[in-house]
């Protein structure tokens, strides 16, 4: 009797311990209890159902694209087939063709397959068709954080629409390093508590339409130089520090219910003694602080295992093998599938690691799927699709982003809103497209354009509006200002009151001369959406009111920002054509 009780005892304890993760991992709002024992006696059913090949097969994700021929779709069809891995990361780029190859491998597979996408500003990142939403610098001027959830869940709508249960967003990097290559408009900027309430914001808007969020990139990618899909970084502040920055949102996250933590491929000799272990394949940081002292629950999966900085130095397959050592549930992006399985197993077998280590991440995974609908997977119509994606729904939520988060640094001279009796010059500079702002703004004002070279014949004493129109088709482009643009604006703060309107990162103003510019804005992007909003703003149609989201130099430090509201000046007259005029 008492050997029985001592059973009964150690049974319930290991009840508890499995039950307490699952618990704090994602789950659904308002969830009744009776429905988390359906989802756990599913999960354990589903779990008893499978062999170890298959158990194994769940801890992967392979990329699908349809730029790549039917040579790969092929290959990624025989993966889901032959390997029963547990999702895949759906790359670029036809949203219809996607539709019917998930649907393809939904009704094909044994086990639900969760999708996934890099969809930080919406799923226009992989597909080209759909609607643009602002990056997360843009998001994190925002001072109503409420309209980033209303944003995301617009996201999560689309994503939705497409069969997609995850998105891999959003990115909770404290950007403090103007020169990073790969981070920058992805983050929400250089404070930790803007970052924290941004994150929150938009996981909100996501979770709360049943679409899983991931903050990433542990831990923490905001101060490196050089891009992890090329090379490896190296982090190497103290503790102290990484603890204060890098970490601090992750910390402050991880007890909300956020469904994943995904891990950057970073060398950081503070927290991995050996050195050129990345974060991904590091079972101190994975297991050491992510799970067991931060006590994070929900699913941790790698960045991509694709990536040069740990592609380039470790075998395909031998990577996954390391990555779920060190802790991961799940290997984004893997290369060999099959080769992982293999070497995984061959751990096991060896004492390496234990058998419960597979079923706590593939039970944790497959809670996940039953909390995302996946148990009653319904097929997308692909009919309609690109218009599904982008139409006037998206062009307004995304127009109010844009119009909240335009930051007003100065006005010295009181110029704005602009006064629709008046006649203003304007100089476009840089690279990008900017008719649509001017078209905008001649709506409610006389605007008359010159190019940088007829600067000359403006009149003396006149109203210049100047916009830096940098070229926003990727995140990643660099946003310094030419010297030429440079000279032509401080020409023209000579003889003429300005308004300098920066179409591109806050961080365009790092080296520029702004002490002689009467009004200085900054819109973050250079797009059609920016520019609309924007004009309607320098109008006086909605309040500028955003506040920078990056320390930018000594004098444009975070947090700063003007108010303006809104101007009885709409209500005047306005011109009724919108036709450009040139001199």
């Amino acid at each position: 009797m008492k050997n029985i009780n001592i059973q009964a005892f150690f049974f319930t304890i290991t009840l508890l311990c499995f039950n307490l993760p699952l618990n704090a991992q994602y789950q659904p709002n308002n969830i009744s209890s009776a429905d988390l024992k359906k989802a756990n006696i599913w999960v354990n059913e589903t779990y008893n159902s499978l062999s170890q090949d298959d158990k194994l097969g769940q801890l992967f994700i392979v990329a699908l694209y349809t730029n790549k021929g039917e040579g790969h779709i092929n290959d990624v069809r025989n993966i889901v087939a032959n390997q029963k891995i547990g999702g895949l990361i759906l790359m670029q780029d036809d949203a219809a063709r996607k539709i019917n190859l998930v649907n393809e491998f939904q009704k094909k597979s044994k086990t639900p397959l969760m999708i996934g996408m890099d969809a930080e500003w919406g799923l226009f990142q992989r597909i080209a068709a759909a609607h643009k939403f602002p990056w997360a610098m843009t998001l994190g001027a925002i001072q109503d954080k409420s309209l980033i959830t209303e944003m995301a869940a617009k996201i999560a709508e689309d994503a939705k629409r497409m069969g997609i249960n995850w998105d891999f967003a959003p990115v909770v990097d404290v950007n403090t390093n103007p020169n990073n290559p790969i981070i920058g408009n992805r983050s929400f900027g250089s404070e930790v508590q803007n970052v924290v309430n941004s994150a929150m914001a938009y996981s909100k808007g996501l979770q709360d339409n049943n679409i899983l969020a991931a903050i990433k990139h542990f831990p923490g990618h905001g101060d490196t130089d050089q891009d992890s899909h090329l090379d490896l970084p190296v982090i190497s502040h103290s503790l102290k520090r990484l603890n204060e920055i890098e970490i601090a949102p992750f910390k402050a996250l991880m007890d909300k219910g956020i469904g994943g933590v995904m891990v950057a491929h970073l060398y950081v000799p503070a927290l991995e003694k050996t050195k050129g272990i990345p974060a991904s394949i590091s079972k101190n940081i994975i297991t050491g602080i992510l799970k067991e002292q931060l006590g994070y629950k929900g699913l941790i999966i790698t960045d991509a295992l694709n990536m040069g900085a740990v592609a380039n130095k470790y075998k395909a397959g031998e990577l996954d093998a390391l990555a779920f050592i060190a802790g991961n549930d799940i290997m984004l992006f893997s290369q060999d599938v099959a080769t992982g399985k293999k070497l995984i197993q061959q751990a096991i077998d060896k004492g390496e690691i234990s058998q419960n280590r597979v079923e706590e991440s593939v039970k944790k995974i497959l809670l996940t799927k039953y909390y995302l609908g996946l148990t009653s997977y319904e097929p997308r119509n692909p009919e309609n699709i690109n218009e599904d994606l982008n139409n006037a729904s998206h062009s307004e939520i995304v127009q109010k982003m844009y119009a909240n988060a335009l930051t007003l640094i100065k006005d010295e001279h009181k110029l704005l809103p602009l006064d629709c009796k008046e006649t203003y010059y304007y100089v476009p500079l840089e690279e990008a497209p900017y008719q649509t702002f001017l078209d905008q703004l001649n709506l409610n004002a006389t605007v008359i354009v010159k190019k940088a070279t007829e600067i000359s014949a403006i009149p003396a004493n006149s109203k210049v509006i100047v916009g830096f129109h940098k070229d926003n088709s990727t995140a990643y482009k660099p946003y310094k200002i030419s010297t030429e643009s440079k000279k032509t604006l401080a020409e023209l703060t000579k003889n003429h009151q300005v308004i300098l309107n920066v179409f591109g990162s806050a961080y365009a103003l790092k080296d520029v001369d702004i002490s002689k510019v009467s009004t200085v804005l900054v819109a973050y992007e250079n797009n059609e959406d920016s520019m609309i909003a924007t004009a309607k703003a320098l109008s006086g149609q909605t309040k500028i009111w955003g506040k920078l989201p990056v320390l930018v130099n000594d004098q444009l430090k975070a947090g700063m920002g003007l108010d303006l509201r809104p101007s009885s000046r709409i209500d005047l007259p306005l011109k009724k054509n919108n036709k450009t005029l040139i001199e």
